[in-house]
């Protein structure tokens, strides 16, 4: 039970209050729930993890609300890891391993029952399911998951009562579980890489969620084109609105914080405010990606001219990083180093801005000093998947120093950015930021665009946005 709030209005609990609410309450077991399509992927996964470890036990815990304010917290979102092997996303969970002699494990997975109506817990306090909503029963659970199920409150002793099996636990998710437990902490990252290394390369499963949250991304930036003229009569705020909308009736939410940047916004990689004027004549940057209901995420980003025409200085520039792009996809294919297509696009980038005299070539030499990041900035794209930037704990020779292989999604994402007090660079160019980003599958033959419904060359662009703006 909750703790009670210092200035409440309710101090006591009568007794006849308590009668009353632990009585006439309907039987709410659920019998029609079957097996998630997930459950047979999540339990592949799994087989997988407990290959790598075999002999210990292996706890990975979906996580607690974090709080946002005073007793306020912030919308829960499970641990990815725990979601992967799973399929679940239940807030106070936890998968364990439990090593088995013959060097595998058996799965079971602790969750947070239902509040007993036989008591006063289900009806009091914030986080009580009178106030929350219902949760599955532990049968549900096993029904859907496919994996026994065990009252979560139990587990902190349960898991600490067992001695003498190497334990690891992904650390840093459920504080009172980390403390029930000794492990440690190389090993516990060891866990953690793992569960990464087995997320690079997605299942079909996957697959089908990736083109989801795509199709609901590319649908989303069709609805900020057509309320272009109200973020003008309003701010970035309005395009962030419209997005979130789609990516709530569609999805669960968006994967990050969008990117609406509009003007000199444009040339600030992670602009997250969203509070600056639209205006015409000058460059929307949208950076933005719908999670899906299963919390995969798309990451899309169109570089879009607020008037619906590029100037001869916007296009020269967006025509420049579209090339990139086009060099860097063009190097997505199985077999080819992960590097390929981050070396092509900013290669291309080098060369361009040895050309325009913006750096000192040969644009070989600029490349190797990677002066081209004055204007470039970050890196030409990442791994996407459960975490916008999926897999970030993977080793490295798996990821960055790895080989593309087929089943993979990565984003080709290039971009120049001029910033507004760069004196280096004519006045007109000052200011402007373009981007241009999508999201690829390795295939056995090359690659497929997940996300070529929107379009990407200046001339595309401006036709399709002539077609749906308001």
């Amino acid at each position: 039970m909750s703790k009670a709030r210092k200035n409440s209005l309710y101090t006591e609990i009568s007794g006849e209050l308590s009668a009353l609410m632990r009585t006439g309450w309907a039987d709410t077991e659920r019998h029609d729930l079957t097996l998630d399509p997930q459950a047979e992927y999540a339990a592949r996964r799994r087989d997988a993890l407990s290959a790598r470890f075999p002999g210990e036990r292996l706890v990975i815990p979906s996580g607690n609300f974090k709080t946002r304010s005073n007793d306020t917290p912030y919308p829960f979102r499970p641990h990815s890891a725990y979601v992967h092997m799973t399929g679940d996303l239940a807030r106070d969970g936890a998968l364990v391993l439990e090593p088995r002699p013959d060097g595998g494990h058996d799965a079971y997975c602790y969750q947070l029952p239902r509040d007993a109506r036989d008591s006063d817990e289900f009806w009091i306090g914030y986080t009580a399911e009178l106030w929350m909503g219902r949760r599955r029963s532990l049968a549900e659970s096993e029904r859907v998951l496919g994996l026994p199920c065990r009252d979560v409150r139990a587990a902190a002793k349960d898991l600490a009562a067992v001695t003498g099996v190497p334990t690891r636990v992904v650390r840093g998710v459920d504080p009172a579980l980390e403390a029930a437990l000794t492990t440690d902490e190389e090993r516990d990252d060891e866990l953690e890489e793992a569960l990464d290394d087995l997320r690079l390369v997605k299942d079909a499963w996957e697959i089908g969620e990736m083109r989801r949250a795509v199709d609901s991304t590319v649908r989303g930036f069709t609805d900020v084109v057509g309320e272009l003229s109200r973020a003008v009569e309003t701010s970035e705020r309005w395009i962030e609105g419209t997005f979130f909308r789609r990516a709530r009736l569609e999805g669960n939410d968006v994967g990050y914080g969008s990117v609406c940047a509009a003007g000199k916004h444009a040339t600030i990689m992670h602009w997250t405010d969203n509070d600056g004027p639209v205006r015409p004549g000058e460059l929307l940057l949208l950076d933005a990606g719908v999670e899906t209901r299963t919390l995969y995420t798309a990451d899309v980003t169109r570089t879009l001219p607020v008037s619906g025409t590029f100037t001869p200085v916007q296009r020269k520039v967006y025509d420049a990083v579209y090339a990139a792009q086009e060099a860097g996809m063009a190097a997505v294919k199985p077999g080819a180093a992960y590097r390929d297509f981050h070396e092509a696009a900013q290669r291309h980038l080098a060369a361009t801005l040895v050309e325009w005299g913006f750096i000192e070539g040969p644009a070989d030499r600029a490349y190797e000093l990677a002066l081209q990041r004055r204007f470039t900035m970050a890196g030409t794209g990442h791994m996407l998947g459960l975490d916008v930037h999926d897999c970030a704990r993977a080793r490295h020779e798996e990821y960055v120093a790895g080989v593309l292989v087929p089943g993979m999604v990565l984003t080709v994402e290039p971009g120049l950015y001029f910033q507004p007090d760069d004196l280096t660079v004519p006045e007109e160019w000052r200011g402007i930021g373009v981007r241009i980003e999508d999201d690829l599958l390795v295939t056995e033959s090359g690659h497929e665009n997940l996300s070529a419904a929107l379009p990407r060359s200046a001339d595309e662009v401006e036709v399709w946005m002539a077609r749906h703006m308001g």
